[in-house]
């Protein structure tokens, strides 16, 4: 006997706009003109008649003429444009990071320091704000931040190893 679960069966429906070969399937413009004749048109009287144009060619259109001619498309219109205060944040991050790491002198000392924690609570800070802003940044910002990223967290490992090698040596030498 056949299990009455087994025997139900599903239909799938093909809701995509194109064909394989690229071209607009016909069942697709019917559909979307039923929809449009079976939702109430928020036009007039007067236009109904008048096609609508799509919202996307007239945003479209809008940016490329806004662009001071340059002719981009809606996709480049849509990135974020480079933030100098991100970069500066960035930058300033960055900076103190690298000063705990020992690349830079001690403005008030004047000699290098080396706090591995404090650096590292930096870096993570850098790595969270990445995180965070994951898809929001403009592609200058987010390759600024990744490349600050990843020399800090190069010198973090090799300050990290000159340090435990370092104690190991300190270990030995004492009786």
């Amino acid at each position: 006997m056949a299990d009455p679960k087994q025997e139900e069966s599903f239909r799938v429906i093909d809701r995509r706009l194109f064909n394989t070969e690229g071209e607009i399937r016909d069942e697709a413009v019917r559909e979307e003109r039923r929809k449009q004749e079976t939702e109430p048109s928020a036009t007039s009287p007067l236009n109904s008649s008048a096609p609508v144009p799509p919202k996307k060619e007239a945003g479209a259109a809008k940016s490329s003429q806004t662009e001071s001619g340059r002719g981009t498309s809606a996709a480049e219109a849509d990135l974020p444009k480079p933030s100098r205060g991100i970069q500066m944040l960035i930058n300033f991050v960055a900076q103190n990071a690298a000063m705990l790491l020992g690349a830079y002198p001690d403005p008030r000392s004047g000699q290098a320091m080396l706090d591995l924690e404090g650096a590292r609570e930096l870096i993570d800070m850098l790595d969270g704000l990445r995180e965070a802003s994951l898809g929001n940044l403009a592609s200058e910002d987010e390759k600024l931040l990744l490349d600050v990223l990843g020399s800090l967290k190069l010198s973090y490992m090799e300050m990290t190893k000159a340090a435990a090698k370092a104690m190991q040596e300190k270990a030995k030498a004492r009786p």
